[in-house]
């Protein structure tokens, strides 16, 4: 049982440190909009992965794998919620940094930057296969499989709210240094530029 666990452990690690759009997407609200913010992106991210394994334990996630449908519906959602994001970044690059920016417009609400956190990671149907084949490895035999999904899926959320405090903090050390109006131009659009590659990557992805 301790070995299984330890081999969980370390794969979930590291999956997690592995960057992809969730990494970007936080690094890039804890830069523009501050770490509270990117907390709440964070632990839209991180829910994501505690629903899709409880999904996975009852059952759900199973028919990403049985139905082709169902995959490419939800890959193609996906792919359009990052496009959205890249798309809009591209055409409308912060001009200032939100220290100085107008109050109407100065932050996104802590709601905005939860949804668009888990509605990243609910939308990407690879998270649900990738669970869907990986957690059933290290179920004990006759233990209950949504308890165990749900509880590993806990873990990987936990360890995920460790890490993205890492991203933030060190994110948070250069922030003073990013927020230059023309720095804040490049960076938006080369943030865009990448959720707009992760988008054409899901799209062209094959289960």
């Amino acid at each position: 049982m301790s070995a299984t666990l330890f081999s969980f452990l370390f794969a979930i690690t590291i999956l997690t440190i592995t960057p992809g759009f969730d990494t970007a997407l936080v690094l890039r609200t804890a830069i523009a909009q501050g770490w509270q913010r990117a907390w709440a992106t964070a632990l839209g991210v991180t829910l994501g992965c505690l629903l899709w394994g409880i999904a996975v334990g009852l059952g759900l996630g199973a028919l990403l794998m049985a139905s082709e449908i169902a995959y490419n519906l939800l890959k193609w959602l996906g792919a359009a919620w990052l496009c959205y994001l890249g798309v809009r970044l591209l055409v409308t690059p912060r001009q200032q940094s939100p220290a100085v920016a107008q109050p109407a417009v100065r932050q996104q609400g802590y709601l905005a930057c939860f949804s668009r956190g888990l509605m990243g990671n609910l939308l990407n149907p690879k998270v649900g296969v990738f669970y869907v084949t990986f957690l059933p490895q290290f179920i004990p035999a006759g233990a209950s499989v949504a308890l165990w999904c749900s509880l590993m899926a806990l873990a990987h959320m936990l360890l995920g709210l460790v890490w993205n405090a890492v991203l933030i903090g060190g994110s948070h050390f250069f922030a003073g240094h990013l927020q230059k109006p023309a720095v804040l131009k490049v960076m938006d659009r080369l943030t865009g530029c990448v959720f707009i590659g992760f988008a054409a990557k899901l799209a062209l992805s094959r289960r």
